[in-house]
């Protein structure tokens, strides 16, 4: 798959839409749905001509979309650093994480049954990791061992180490970096403490691929396709050939993703990550570069605020921070009515606008908090608008609510 062209030219333009009343529309809300990249468009396009077939027919065109389908398979797998072999495609990020600890704690029951998991896990590992854990398999239950974090929202490695060695675990769950915060977690020390117990370590690099470096310190890799710029519709489970995996669901020629995936869909998630991955220097420097102005100015300028999350070691594209007198949905409103998109909430919850696990985690104010996610297309200009507008927009949401001048 081919990524040979300007970095600009797979882009989309800032995804900012204008009209006569204004100025256009900043999206800064990317995570987990960012804006398709024109590659990615112009692959799906590609592939619905000549990959609309069942690949699981026998004939000519079942066989062209299989072959699409394979090279798709391929392709991320050299990405995200697994053998093809290992690779399974399954329709949400979601449905791979709970397929993942639903499978392998149900093929290790005879190991155990607990499942340690970070204390800021996405809501599907914990909520899966909840159900695996006391699932009567085998006439047996466990429990979910909640590691904390601290106030960056960084795992405490020495706690994750006792708890994986610690007898009856089946599974442990550490994320690569929080998509909320952006700090990134301890995954090499926490997968070699958790390889000498002989423990598979399940990663989400859900909030990372694409935007950051991985490494090989996994047993089960899950990512999603919509957070580098892909359709959504397409995730990615990689699991290594040592993990045994017993799945909990009806029997189906797709072992791991019964009814398969949209062979375009596939295609398009390849060629987008072969396209952040070719420009992620670039990028890197430019989000990195924004986020930390972001950070700068909202402590500057907005009164009783909290930037959270590390400042240094974390992802380069994302940035949380909350306001004191506030809730989140009316800053989002406001801000949405500006001409700015932005998210708030836990990262994996947003729609229910609950006070986010990860913040109340890491023992952070969670009131009136602000999630960015910036897109590899944000402008310095759109960013700054953004900024200049912020402090005035809290202002008039803590007016609104009687807590103007506290």
């Amino acid at each position: 798959m081919s990524t040979q062209e300007p970095s600009s030219g797979a882009r989309s333009s800032d995804h900012a839409t204008s009209d006569a009343a204004g100025p256009a529309r900043v999206f800064l809300d990317a995570g987990g749905h960012a804006p398709i990249l024109a590659a990615a468009r112009r692959a799906f396009d590609e592939a619905v001509d000549r990959g609309w077939a069942d690949p699981r027919r026998l004939h000519a065109e079942g066989r062209t979309a299989r072959l699409l389908l394979e090279g798709a398979r391929e392709s991320l797998a050299a990405s995200l650093g697994a053998r093809t072999e290992e690779v399974d495609l399954l329709p949400s990020h979601t449905l791979a994480l709970h397929a993942a600890v639903r499978s392998v704690a149900r093929g290790r029951r005879r190991a155990g049954r607990d499942v340690v998991a970070s204390a800021v896990e996405r809501a599907a590992i914990l909520a899966a990791a909840d159900f695996a854990a006391t699932q009567p398999w085998d006439g047996r239950t466990g429990s979910r061992v909640v590691i904390g974090v601290d106030r960056v929202g960084r795992v405490d490695a020495d706690a994750f180490a006792a708890a994986v060695r610690a007898p009856g675990v089946a599974l442990a769950a550490l994320q690569h970096a929080n998509g909320e915060v952006g700090t990134r977690q301890p995954v090499e020390a926490v997968h070699d403490a958790a390889s000498r117990a002989g423990v598979p370590l399940l990663v989400d690099v859900g909030a990372s691929a694409g935007h950051s470096e991985l490494s090989d310190a996994w047993d089960i890799l899950a990512a999603d396709a919509g957070d580098w710029g892909g359709l959504p519709g397409v995730a990615v489970l990689a699991t290594r050939a040592r993990v045994r995996r017993t799945p909990d669901w009806p029997e189906d020629t797709e072992r791991w993703s019964p009814g398969g995936v949209s062979v375009p869909a596939a295609l398009a998630a390849a060629v987008a990550l072969e396209t952040a991955r070719s420009s992620r220097g670039a990028d890197d420097a430019h989000r990195r570069a924004l986020v930390d102005r972001i950070r700068r100015r909202v402590a500057a300028e907005v009164p009783d605020v909290e930037v959270v999350g590390d400042a240094v070691d974390r992802l380069p594209h994302v940035v949380t921070f909350s306001c004191l007198y506030v809730d989140g949905e009316a800053v989002v409103t406001e801000l949405d009515r500006l001409g700015f998109a932005v998210g708030s909430g836990s990262a994996c919850t947003s729609s229910t606008l609950e006070p986010s696990h990860v913040l109340a985690a890491m023992g952070v104010l969670t009131h009136g908090n602000v999630r960015l996610c910036l897109p590899p297309d944000v402008t310095s200009e759109g960013v700054n608008r953004f900024l200049d507008v912020l402090p005035g927009a809290v202002l008039r949401v803590r007016d609104a609510l009687g807590a103007g001048g506290l």
